[in-house]
């Protein structure tokens, strides 16, 4: 596990699940905690199981079905009656003990909480959400103001393995916003991609002034992390948030 080192109140808890520590096997070993990448379901119970027990999760996380939108969950209000995932690329809660969880394996996931220790969130922001404004969309739907809210990045591809083309650059630059410094160009024609530079700048146009982490790069480390860039097949790891019952 990676544990944020941030400013966010006592009571918040977060965790960032590594590969290591689980039972599944091949293209997914270990700790693969998504049930949508063809892994044995039995296994990944088991890995998130074991995620719960090394947690001490107050419950169990609610997983959400990612589509690399800019919809945000609000896990305090009831579900439709459905037992699936909820659809959404982000979740937010004000009640102690729920647990939001963001899967990846190369997108990063941004974790919030506010200062005083009444809301949390947690966004999947791939190049496609970042453009879509998922950021923008948390930090409306936690209807506080921006200054208040601490904020962590977690590991995600970092620039020297995310090439892109100009489909992806025009994507952030043509909106005005000033993106450029986020892409180098390669020798092939191409832009060599940062995308925690995008998030922070995402963040801090938003009048966020707490952002930490963002240095760790998946698709260089293989030992500690899952990349959909680098392997293709592969398992997803978890950014997870919660607040402490009774904290």
């Amino acid at each position: 596990m990676i544990r944020p080192e941030w400013d966010a109140p006592r009571r918040v808890r977060a965790a960032f699940t590594l590969r290591q520590g689980g039972v599944s096997q091949g293209a997914f070993e270990s700790l693969n905690v998504g049930t949508h990448v063809g892994d044995s379901p039995a296994a990944v119970a088991e890995n998130r199981r074991r995620v719960r027990e090394t947690l001490a999760l107050p419950d169990e996380p609610v997983w959400l079905s990612q589509a690399h939108g800019t919809h945000v969950v609000d896990l305090d209000v009831p579900p439709p009656g459905s037992a699936a995932a909820p659809a959404g690329d982000a979740a937010i809660t004000r009640r102690s003990g729920r647990v939001c969880a963001i899967q990846v394996a190369d997108c990063m996931p941004v974790l919030f909480a506010d200062r005083d220790g009444t809301a949390i969130a947690a966004a999947h922001a791939g190049w496609r959400g970042l453009a879509a404004g998922v950021l923008e969309a948390t930090v409306e739907a936690l209807r506080l103001p921006p200054e208040r809210l601490s904020t962590w990045l977690g590991p995600a591809i970092g620039p020297a393995g995310f090439e892109v083309g100009d489909d992806v650059r025009d994507a952030f630059v043509r909106g005005g916003l000033d993106a450029a410094a986020a892409f180098v160009a390669n020798e092939r024609g191409r832009w060599q991609c940062d995308l925690a530079a995008l998030a922070r700048g995402r963040l801090a146009r938003l009048g966020v002034d707490s952002i930490s982490g963002g240095h760790w790069c998946t698709w260089s480390d293989a030992s500690r992390f899952f990349s959909f860039r680098r392997d293709g097949r592969c398992g997803r790891m978890a950014a997870l948030i919660w607040m402490e019952t009774g904290a």
